[in-house]
């Protein structure tokens, strides 16, 4: 059956707003990305998505020193530059539509798709470049396809994907992927399957470091069941799900960021969970482990600076 229906497009001073049934998207010019995302009257983002490049250190990433050798992208994964946005509508470049140009379009602008891309400049040295594309159609899917342009001269990744962080905490996630926690070092005894986890579990190591992440995911599926809205009182749980665009990704579901683990020098100064902190990645670095400390990563478990990295996903009502 071919879906006949039309999205609504706001053209802002400062904002592309896209929208159809039980739905709307509000894309930021000025704050680099997508800013509200509302699904069913349930919002799901409590800051815009970015790229992440950041994982907390891991006792085995102090003891051979790799967080001192990659410490660039720590501020790459706090502070980043969106140089320019591209926006296409039904498949078509558009001139960028600031003020005045935006006055030209009426409070009624239909199309069948609308994809907005934008292209950051990390600030590192030397400097090089994300693109993420998001893209819309009338079902509410959102296609977010991400680049990462290879650089010689940059340190080692920790990470590379894409930072969700949502207004309350998840009451659950379930997956399709492999059991357990699992890195790519570490993934020989994950069983491929669908798993229910509940709440927003974080390893009780003394010392907080990276954890949660889970390898080869077909889809994730995140609930909640509060909002910051007062006037919301409703329990009933809803959901988001993240779905593979081509090959699988990593994921993985915490109440930190990456720097709020970081920051932490016991477990005790976490500050208590509110939020829900999901991160796509695209590339993991492995863990090592192999004689507990000093030991560097298996070549094979790097993430090389200088190669391209491209991988992609789909946000879909849960």
């Amino acid at each position: 059956m071919v879906n006949t229906k039309q999205l609504r497009v706001v053209y802002g001073d400062g904002t592309l707003g896209v929208g159809g049934d039980d739905f709307h998207y509000i894309f930021s010019y000025s704050r680099g990305g997508l800013e509200s995302l509302v699904i069913g009257g349930k919002e799901w983002l409590y800051r815009e998505p970015k790229p992440t490049f950041w994982r907390a250190t891991t006792d085995n990433d102090r003891g051979n020193g790799f967080s001192k050798k990659s410490i660039q992208w720590l501020g790459a994964d706090m502070f980043i530059d969106v140089k320019s946005i591209d926006i296409k509508v039904n498949g078509q470049l558009i001139e960028f539509p600031k003020p005045p140009l935006n006055n030209q379009y009426s409070d009624h602008e239909t199309a069948a798709q609308v994809e907005i891309s934008y292209h950051y400049q990390t600030l590192t040295i030397p400097q090089t470049t994300v693109d993420v594309t998001y893209s819309v159609t009338p079902d509410s899917a959102l296609q977010i396809k991400v680049h990462y342009a290879g650089k010689k001269g940059l340190p080692e990744l920790p990470v590379f994907g894409m930072r969700f962080i949502m207004p309350t905490k998840a009451v659950s996630y379930q997956y399709n992927g492999l059991s357990g926690e699992t890195y790519p070092d570490r993934m020989a005894g994950g069983i491929p399957g669908t798993y229910q986890v509940a709440g927003l579990p974080v390893t009780k190591y003394l010392v907080p470091e990276d954890n949660g992440v889970h390898m080869q995911t077909n889809w994730v599926t995140v609930t909640r069941q509060s909002t910051k809205d007062n006037s919301d009182a409703s329990t009933v749980p809803f959901s988001l799900k993240f779905e593979k665009l081509t090959g699988p990704f990593a994921f993985s579901a915490l109440p930190y960021t990456a720097e709020e683990l970081e920051n932490a020098t016991h477990i005790e100064e976490l500050p208590l969970p509110r939020r829900t902190v999901v991160s796509i990645l695209g590339a993991v670095r492995g863990v090592g482990g192999i004689d507990s400390w000093g030991a560097d990563v298996e070549p094979q478990y790097h993430i090389p600076a200088d190669q391209d990295i491209d991988f992609g996903f789909v946000i879909k009502r849960g």
